[in-house]
């Protein structure tokens, strides 16, 4: 699933498996997983920046006259490297990292957690299923596996949502060049001030849900393709079986990324940022008036993409055209 951070992201890649007693060989693991996680979150980090302003509603660069395919004339809001080209003028290369320490922290918290829950889940020898009859009566296993998967992927997002919500806040400060959250720790001793607890886990429920969403859709579809429209018959059977849930996940992210949005959406709404106070961003009252919002505005899928980014019809006649 598209996360939110996550948007693109192959959620069901194969991940390492961990020895179970805590071994010094977990420990390496673990190690050499956080370092890796830390250096492709800080090489995709301008890509989760700009998409994060984007989602906020800020166009700060005025759209240029293009033309479809068909020869029709429409506006096109400027693309990732433009966007970031403006980012770069106003706050130097380093601004294409602000924000950058939370989200290493969690991708660190992450991997440690979901290390230590499948330790405490009870393995299971894996079954092969190489026909069609083995597939048609793996249901069961599917459901108990994506069960697991989804304990995990749930603590996760709990553990690490505090440092999704201190850099979404951090990112979005970039709209009314406000300097409120800083650091790490004086963004958490902010937040508890003014907040409380309860303000480190604004917009955890659409998270949560539209990654539990994610787990179950792409699983149960990549089970159902397999087991009853790939025939065992053809010579390319067990290749076109072990990509149909890659594809699968990148079909189920576009449909899941709504509360993708919404979850970070949440996350600066009325946390004293212009990104997330009138008149840039109304104030919701929860994340289903804000889900609603969206969908009234045709919205629902702002940020989803970073090229060809037309204006959206709801803007037009605002927007003047030569």
């Amino acid at each position: 699933m598209a996360t939110p951070e996550n948007f693109g992201e192959v959620r069901d890649r194969p991940e390492p498996s961990f020895p179970r007693d805590g071994s010094p060989s977990s420990v390496d693991t673990d190690t050499a997983v956080i370092l890796l996680g830390a250096g492709v979150t800080a090489l995709t980090h301008p890509l989760l920046y700009v998409k994060l302003l984007i989602q906020v509603g800020h166009e700060p660069l005025p759209p240029t006259v293009g033309t479809t395919m068909f020869g029709r004339k429409v506006l096109y809001l400027p693309g990732f490297f433009s966007y970031a080209q403006h980012i770069v003028r106003i706050d130097g290369k380093s601004g294409l990292f602000r924000g950058l320490s939370p989200r290493i922290v969690s991708s660190a918290i992450s991997t440690v957690v979901r290390s230590r829950v499948k330790q405490a889940i009870p393995a299971k020898e894996a079954e092969s299923m190489p026909t069609r009859d083995d597939l048609k009566t793996s249901l069961r296993k599917v459901m108990r596996e994506t069960s697991q998967e989804m304990i995990v992927q749930c603590l996760s997002r709990i553990a690490t949502h505090p440092f999704h919500v201190i850099s979404v806040r951090c990112m979005a400060q970039f709209v009314g060049r406000e300097v409120k959250y800083r650091g790490l720790f004086s963004s958490i001793m902010k937040i508890f001030q003014e907040e409380g607890l309860s303000g480190f886990f604004v917009g955890l429920v659409p998270h949560v849900l539209g990654e539990v969403m994610f787990l179950w859709c792409c699983n149960l579809l990549a089970h159902f393709i397999n087991t009853y429209a790939v025939d065992d018959s053809f010579s390319q059977a067990p290749a076109v079986r072990s990509y149909t849930k890659f594809v699968m996940g990148i079909a189920v992210s576009v449909l899941t990324y709504p509360f993708m949005l919404v979850a970070d959406l949440m996350a600066v709404n009325n946390c004293g940022l212009a990104a997330g106070l009138p008149p840039h961003s109304p104030l919701f009252k929860s994340w289903v008036h804000c889900f609603s919002h969206l969908s009234q505005q045709s919205q629902l899928f702002r940020g989803s993409s970073f090229f060809f980014r037309r204006v959206p019809v709801t803007a037009l006649t605002t927007l003047p055209v030569d």
